[in-house]
Parts: C-alpha cells; structure tokens; sequence
C-alpha cells in the first residue's frame, strides 16, 4: 500500500469513529442535561467534515502532475491543513460564546450517566490521536497530523467536560455551572491548539524549508556519491506528501561534460530511492573549488 492510500484509509477509519461518537455525545448530552457534553458533540461532528477535507486533499495532491501542475497537486494537502485549522478555531469560538452565556443561565446539574460516555468518548479519541499522528508521520503529511491534533483537541474538550460535570454532580446546588466552565476552559484549548497547526500551515504553503535534519540527511546521501566533491547547496521545498530538491553538486572541474552529467543522474537516483519521500531532483553541476579556473 502506498503512502497516499495509507493516509486515506487512516482518515476513513477516524472518519467512521466520529459519526459514532457525534452521535452518542449530542444524544446523551441532550438526554443527560448537559452543554459540555453537548458541546463535545458538536465538534465530534466538526470532525466529520474536516476528516473529508482532509482526504479531499491527500486525493487531490496524489494526482500526477499535468501540463497545468507541472510539480504536482501537493499543495491541496495543504490547503486540507489550513481549512481543519479553521474549522478547529471556530468550533472553539463557537464553543466558548456558547459556554459563556450557560454559564449566566441558571439549569439543572447534568446527569450521572453522561460521565460514562465521556470516558468511552476520551479513550477512543486518544487511540484516534496515536494512530493518525503516527501515520501522518510516516507518510509525511501535515493535514493528517493536523486531523490527528484535531482529535487530541476533541478528546480535551472530553476530558474537561468530564472534570466539570463531576464537579456539577459531586458539588450538587450551586455548582451547576461547573459543567459549562468545563467547556469554556475546553475552547481555550482548541483555539491554542488550531493557532497552532494554522501556523505550520502556512509554513508549508509559503514553501517553508524542511527541518535540518532532513537536509543533513540529503546532503550526507548525494555527498558519498562517487565522483560528488561537495554539496554547495541544497534547498528543499515540501508539496503535499512530497518533497523537491534542489541541489547544486561539485565534481572535478577538468573532467568530461558527460561524466559530470553521470554523476548528476547518480546523485538524483540514489535520492529517489530513498524513503524521505522525495518527487523530483534537480541537480546543477558546478567544477569544484580546487579546480576552477576563475
């Protein structure tokens, strides 16, 4: 299985998940008398449309390139990224006018079986977190890992609807409200955690260079090449899932066109072959410094 289909199946799976518990939360939270868990379930369903955002764009950015895309749709991947940010910075706004106005509202205590649903909603979304981060990390892709966040973010708002439903319960009259200062507490969190993969969005669309490591990796590779004197530069930019390099390589500036245009090909090869997840090469040749005549 390739890695455009490792991420697609992964985003179904978390997909199926939250049809689950949007339901359930919305349900017993309405049964249960409580906006928290009410709450927790609107964004469950928020996470429905923005898990089919995001395999909108890993589908999109796994088409090949074409006379209109010369580098590919990787971008889209992107783009995925930056509209679940969105999404997750208004659910928490929504979230936090919303709580903010229970909170003056007298009601009744939310009910005890809405704590069950709370810890089953907490243990699946966490499993959610792993297994889609994990993914989005091998396969490279920041809208998996912002989807992956995005149930971190979900599985939050869980935990602090929980802590101010039992504090509702336990505390009986007069503490009715603890339930909606659960899901004020909760909306911070969220918008944090959306500002944030908004953030590394934009990097990425804005052709933000890679960790370091990457390239040192990349240089290490092309540079134990036979005939590869030095790596002068290197830059890469990311597109979807995807990587391009530029490099520019220094050979032995006496030696004939057509070995150094080998040697060029070699060192794109040997790139490609690796699991760094690389699209395209581009090498320019440059005679070493030790041989330059200028």
């Amino acid at each position: 299985m390739d890695r455009f289909d490792r991420g697609a199946n992964s985003v179904l799976a978390g997909l199926s998940c939250n049809v689950f518990l949007a339901a359930i939360k919305i349900i017993t939270g309405f049964l249960g008398n409580s906006y928290a868990l009410m709450a927790d379930g609107i964004e469950s369903t928020l996470d429905i449309f923005s898990s089919m955002v995001v395999l909108g764009g890993i589908k999109i950015s796994a088409m090949p390139a074409d006379e209109n895309h010369p580098y590919g749709h990787g971008k889209a991947e992107s783009l995925a990224a930056m509209a679940v940010s969105l999404i997750i910075l208004m659910a928490g706004l929504g979230v936090a006018v919303k709580s903010s106005f229970e909170i003056m509202r007298p009601h009744h205590a939310p009910a005890l079986f809405t704590l069950i649903v709370l810890v089953i909603a907490i243990i699946i979304k966490e499993i959610l977190f792993r297994f889609l981060f994990s993914i989005g990390k091998s396969v490279n892709s920041l809208s998996l890992k912002a989807e992956a966040w995005h149930q971190r973010s979900d599985a939050l708002t869980s935990v602090a609807a929980l802590i101010g439903i039992s504090i509702a319960i336990i505390g009986g009259k007069g503490y009715e409200s603890a339930d909606d200062w659960a899901a004020l507490a909760a909306s911070g969190i969220i918008i944090f955690n959306g500002s944030q993969m908004l953030r590394a969005a934009i990097k990425e669309i804005m052709d933000h260079a890679p960790d370091p490591e990457t390239e040192e990796t990349i240089r290490s590779i092309a540079g134990r090449v036979p005939g590869v004197s030095a790596i002068e530069k290197c830059r890469m930019r990311k597109s979807g899932l995807n990587l391009f390099v530029d490099l520019h390589v220094e050979v032995n500036g006496d030696m004939p066109v057509r070995d150094a245009h080998l040697i060029g090909h070699q060192v794109k090869d040997v790139l490609m072959a690796t699991n760094l997840g690389i699209a395209d090469v581009l090498v320019h040749i440059e005679p070493a410094k030790a041989t330059r005549g200028y």
